[in-house]
């Protein structure tokens, strides 16, 4: 090894990801969180819910926190995923996708994005829209926080697909007669129809802060917070991407909602679950563990 390499350079190097998946599976997670404080330095602390007490734990990674338009929600920024040189690129409207959040992703103000679609501010956007988005730098991914002391627990999923977006799952769930359509609150992609490897896409049920659909058992659809990531985990494992996305989620989750560790589970663990997901291979246990904080 070159010991004049950095950190970030030896983590990213090839042969240390395979090792890290291929021999060491466990071992997967630790080197995600090592990537994030290494690309993540600055530090912000995150508003609780109304009526509960601050936690004094720091979130890694460290996010920004905004205002949204016309909302009581604080909005959680995550640092660029797989930030390249910027380009000119088409994004896909998701449900319920705004023009606002959609510049937060991109780091591209309303106005560019209005004027490279011969739009006006107020214009309205419709889910599978194709917009232009001038100079994007990559995405990161925004989560909204909305003070709920509904939220007890975190069941995740998978889609047992190897393709998918939220788009496309709402028009399935849609058609399987799922009431408001995709079943999830978000849907973290695997970099496949045009989303992001990564990327957390926002579901019309997180932002309306509605029971979910997508696990009928033990009240879980009342009060879990549904996460599902692109993929058959049966049959192969989320990529580092997807992790490093999951583990933002879900330390942004717990510490915003006060949710215990132990409250995260598959939607197999649900109890009268009579299913595998979110698959065989899903390292679980992992997950928990690299959420324990000191």
């Amino acid at each position: 090894m070159n010991h004049g390499l950095g950190l970030k350079e030896i983590l990213m190097t090839k042969t240390f990801l395979a090792l890290c998946f291929r021999k060491v599976p466990g071992f997967g997670l630790v080197l995600f969180l090592a990537l994030l404080l290494v690309n993540c330095s600055h530090k912000a602390a995150i508003a609780p819910p109304t009526g509960s007490v601050a936690s004094t734990r720091s979130v890694q990674p460290s996010p920004r926190v905004s205002q949204p338009p016309d909302s009581s929600a604080k909005v959680v920024e995550h640092c660029f995923v797989d930030p390249g040189t910027p380009q000119t690129i088409t994004h896909e409207v998701a449900p319920l996708e705004t023009i606002w959040r959609i510049s937060k992703m991109y780091d591209v103000s309303p106005e560019a994005i209005y004027a490279a679609n011969f739009l006006r501010p107020g214009d309205p956007i419709r889910q599978g829209q194709k917009l232009i988005i001038p100079n994007a730098k990559g995405f990161r991914n925004v989560i909204a926080l909305y003070p709920n002391s509904r939220w007890k627990y975190i069941v995740i999923h998978h889609t047992a697909t190897d393709v998918g977006k939220a788009y496309l799952i709402n028009r399935s769930h849609l058609d399987r007669g799922f009431w408001n359509g995709l079943g999830y609150h978000f849907l973290i992609d695997n970099g496949t129809l045009g989303k992001g490897d990564g990327q957390i896409e926002v579901a019309p049920r997180w932002i309306k802060q509605q029971s979910g659909a997508h696990c009928n058992t033990a009240g879980m659809n009342e009060k879990g917070i549904g996460i599902a990531l692109v993929g058959n985990f049966n049959e192969e494992l989320p990529t580092t991407n997807q992790l490093q996305s999951l583990n933002y989620l879900l330390m942004t989750l717990t510490q915003y909602y006060h949710i215990p560790v132990t409250n995260i589970i598959g939607h197999r663990d649900a109890p009268g679950s009579a299913t595998d997901c979110p698959g065989k291979r899903f390292p679980m246990a992992n997950v928990r563990q690299c959420l324990v904080r000191p």
